[in-house]
């Protein structure tokens, strides 16, 4: 028989498993790693972003600088932008936003058959937005607006052709997407690919209404 009591006390052992401090205080039973706080997908996807929008904001500085300054805009004898189209275009870019968000929604309750759909259908109405966008560069160039056409054609090319290409890397990037959830590869469990997507396209679509306010109406 052990001489004192601390003796005894140390030799107890815990009937159940032992609980380790995780994200939300605990861990589940079996998992003794820590969560983290963001996975690295998410925090590599928001610096991204984040260096994006100060493209952005360098970009849309330098447009404010030669609008400001200017007493016409556009300048005599350059075509006006084509607003009413954009619009339209607006609208179909907008709605892309919508129907990524059922993508994720379906993801998250395992829907497949319903993830195909509307990753399919956004898709379809990225590569529209584009194509639409393309459209009227090409009448906008035969019309005699081109880069070289002082700050106004400067300013509409590198600015809008810089968001179009972010469009089209997510486009790019969707397809993917689409292609990888066509082989029944996504799943509730396994859908961080879906959401980095989505992040990303989110990005996409808001800093839009934001440029065909400034270019566009302004």
């Amino acid at each position: 028989m052990p001489s004192n009591s601390s003796a005894a006390v140390s030799r107890i052992r815990p009937l159940g498993p032992v609980r380790r401090p995780g994200f939300a205080g605990y861990s589940a039973p079996g998992d003794d790693r820590e969560q983290p706080f963001i996975s690295s997908g998410r925090l590599a996807i928001l610096m991204v972003i984040a260096s994006e929008l100060m493209l952005f904001s360098g970009l849309i500085g330098s447009f404010l600088v030669y609008r400001l300054d200017s007493t016409f805009w556009p300048p005599p004898g350059l075509p006006r932008l084509p607003i009413q189209v954009t619009w339209a275009n607006t609208f179909v870019l907008l709605s892309s936003a919508f129907t990524m968000t059922l993508a994720v929604r379906a993801i998250r309750r395992n829907q497949r058959r319903m993830l195909r759909q509307w990753l399919g259908t956004t898709l379809v109405l990225g590569v529209t937005f584009l194509g639409v966008q393309g459209t009227e560069w090409v009448r906008l160039v035969s019309h005699g607006l081109r880069l070289s056409s002082g700050a106004y054609g400067g300013t509409f090319y590198i600015l809008i052709g810089c968001h179009g290409l972010h469009v089209a890397a997510g486009v790019t990037w969707l397809a993917c997407v689409c292609a990888i959830a066509m082989r029944g590869r996504y799943s509730a469990k396994n859908c961080a690919s879906v959401e980095l997507c989505a992040i990303y396209w989110y990005f996409v679509c808001a800093i839009w209404p934001l440029l065909f306010g400034l270019v566009y109406l302004m």
